[in-house]
């Protein structure tokens, strides 16, 4: 399953020494050499690292998104998605919510390729963040998702083909 080739990413995503301090309510970029395919939606997701990274693998019911370009207008087979802002770019910003608590966070910056009929690409970026600020919101627990496992391999949304 195309999400689950990134289990063992996942899975090793707190792995990193370094985390980015971040004001609530900014914009943060993840940064990309390359992308080569322009029909694509792009999804940002943050999960409560909790006190400790170390001890935060992701792994829960916990992920929710903060920011998503999908397609517009009705041309699936166009440039009008998200992904082809990050080949024009080669990046993509997303605002941190200005009101969510401060604390540990990682964030999931997440490409899809649905460029093969029933059998779409994810390809995912992960970092650690401090975010700082005065906020003390959470999303309900209807907005929280597992990564892998908020959508399914049937799921319409997910496995359309953007050339027919």
């Amino acid at each position: 399953m195309g999400i689950q080739r990134h289990q063992d990413a996942l899975q090793r995503r707190t792995s990193a020494l370094l985390a980015a301090t971040v004001k609530a309510g900014t914009n943060i970029t993840a940064n990309r050499k390359q992308w080569t395919r322009a029909q694509g939606p792009v999804m940002i997701w943050l999960y409560d690292g909790g006190s400790d990274f170390g001890s935060c693998a992701g792994d829960k019911q916990g992920w929710f998104k903060v920011n998503q370009m999908g397609p517009w207008g009705s041309n699936l087979n166009s440039e009008n998605w998200g992904t082809a802002i990050v080949i024009k770019q080669l990046k993509w910003s997303s605002k941190i919510p200005s009101n969510v608590k401060s604390g540990n966070y990682l964030v999931y910056h997440e490409l899809l390729a649905p460029h093969q009929a029933n059998t779409p690409q994810f390809y995912a970026e992960c970092a650690q963040l401090v975010v700082e600020g005065s906020g003390t919101a959470q999303p309900p627990l209807l907005f929280l998702k597992n990564i892998p496992g908020y959508a399914s391999r049937k799921d319409p949304d997910i496995i359309v083909c953007a050339f027919g």
